[in-house]
């Protein structure tokens, strides 16, 4: 089945940021396209006004005859989502967002973007200078670039670009001219057995780049050079030879950034695209949304929410933040997000978010797993306090909004963290 054959298509859990711009590639392509999701948000609003229909009950009658293809989310429960069932008792073909992904992109000449942090971030850089320069690109990026307000983009090239996710080795539905590795690192920790496991992954996925097709990473990074070094017969560039002082006048602030931006420009002159024009772009990328995204000021303070969930991406956000505000006292609103994730690395987080002024701690977000008594904030805010005494840690959101709004000044800079609902905090302090 190739996209030229469908022309209806149902998406169960259309609300994720994913399953959207794949929505909303179906619908460039002049599909029929019905979705459901538990909750009505932001984004499913807008998919209604771009013509989506979207039920927000998860029901059977909701997959209607006629229907050539059903994708979920991995979030759903295959065993009692009625959609899902129904899908299957009527003989209707079912795929996963990632499958998906490979099903309709594999045709692209198609440039993947992989790594434990800097995807998004990378895939939106590129994008925008492919743009730039005359390419066209279809892209599909795993945030909503501040400069269209989407998380898609349609073209009309050869050209493709999608952030490939790790997770559960899903990126292996991928068959990509172009790879960016921006770094591995561990993690999915519910999911990989450790950092081996991991590297073997993005092994596994260099093996499928076409053999006239070329890998960019910092060859020079150990974790990386573990996974590509039994990977012969393709060309490998190392980004970091585009690595640029320059970059510091970058938006988006810290080395991290900075590196991503050598990434996407590498990617780009191996294209064939301008590196001045490419350096010139990302002079102007005002980034994608929950990446160190500025949300307005609360008595005076700036502040900034970041998907930031890994001690890493947590250290690096809080040292540019520093950079950017210099004096500056930094409190961090932290919500760990899941289980696992925050036992297996929290020493790491302890360290990392010790660094901050002021720490609060909000319940971890446990998403698809379960409670565990034994792994909680409170843990994590004792561990802390043997390194920073100012730390605190509260119930609910709304605990989190009185106490800022009663407290920070305009000395201060706030930073909300974490790949949960904590989002929402913002909205509260700025509304």
């Amino acid at each position: 089945m190739k996209l030229g054959d469908i022309t209806s298509v149902h998406f169960i859990g259309v609300g994720g940021i994913g399953m959207s711009a794949l929505a909303r590639l179906c619908l460039n392509e002049g599909k029929e396209i019905t979705g459901s999701d538990s909750k009505k948000s932001e984004l499913t609003e807008t998919l209604e006004k771009e013509g989506i229909t979207i039920s927000y009950e998860q029901v059977a009658s909701n997959i209607k005859e006629g229907t050539d293809l059903v994708i979920y989310t991995e979030a759903v429960d295959k065993k009692t989502n009625e959609e899902f069932l129904a899908a299957k008792k009527q003989g209707i073909k079912t795929i996963n967002y990632f499958d998906a992904l490979g099903l309709f992109l594999n045709d692209y000449y198609l440039i993947a973007i992989a790594g434990s942090h800097g995807k998004t971030t990378t895939t939106a850089m590129l994008t925008e200078i492919m743009e730039a320069a005359d390419m066209d690109p279809t892209a599909i990026i795993g945030s909503i670039r501040k400069k269209t307000n989407s998380n898609f983009r349609a073209g009309k090239s050869k050209y493709a670009i999608v952030e490939a996710c790790e997770f559960r080795r899903d990126f292996l539905s991928l068959m990509p001219d172009v790879l960016i590795i921006t770094n591995i690192e561990y993690e999915h920790v519910d999911y990989y057995k450790n950092l081996a496991d991991v590297q073997k992954a993005f092994s596994e996925l260099a093996e499928q780049v076409a053999d006239e097709g070329v890998i960019i990473a910092n060859t020079d990074d150990q974790q990386v050079a573990v996974a590509l070094q039994n990977i012969n017969g393709v060309q490998k560039i190392d980004y970091t030879q585009y690595f640029d002082p320059l970059f510091e006048k970058l938006l988006m602030p810290g080395i991290h950034n900075r590196m991503n931006a050598a990434a996407a420009i590498a990617a780009a002159a191996y294209l064939g695209v301008d590196v001045y024009l490419a350096r010139e772009v990302l002079q102007n990328f005002e980034g994608t949304w929950r990446r160190f995204e500025y949300k307005g000021e609360l008595n005076g303070a700036p502040v900034y929410d970041d998907y930031a969930h890994h001690p890493t991406e947590i250290k690096m956000t809080i040292k540019s933040t520093k950079e950017l505000f210099p004096g500056k006292k930094l409190k961090v609103v932290f919500q760990p997000h899941t289980v696992s994730r925050l036992k297996t690395l929290f020493d790491n987080f302890a360290e990392e978010l010790g660094k901050a002024d002021e720490i609060i701690l909000l319940p971890v977000y446990k998403a698809r797993e379960a409670d565990d008594k034994e792994v909680t904030s409170e843990k994590l805010q004792v561990k802390i306090s043997g390194k920073n005494p100012d730390v605190k840690h509260f119930e609910t959101h709304s605990e989190v909004v009185d106490y800022l709004k009663s407290t920070i000044t305009k000395d201060d800079v706030l930073l909300l963290m974490g790949a949960g609902d904590i989002t929402a905090v913002s909205g509260e302090l700025i509304a």
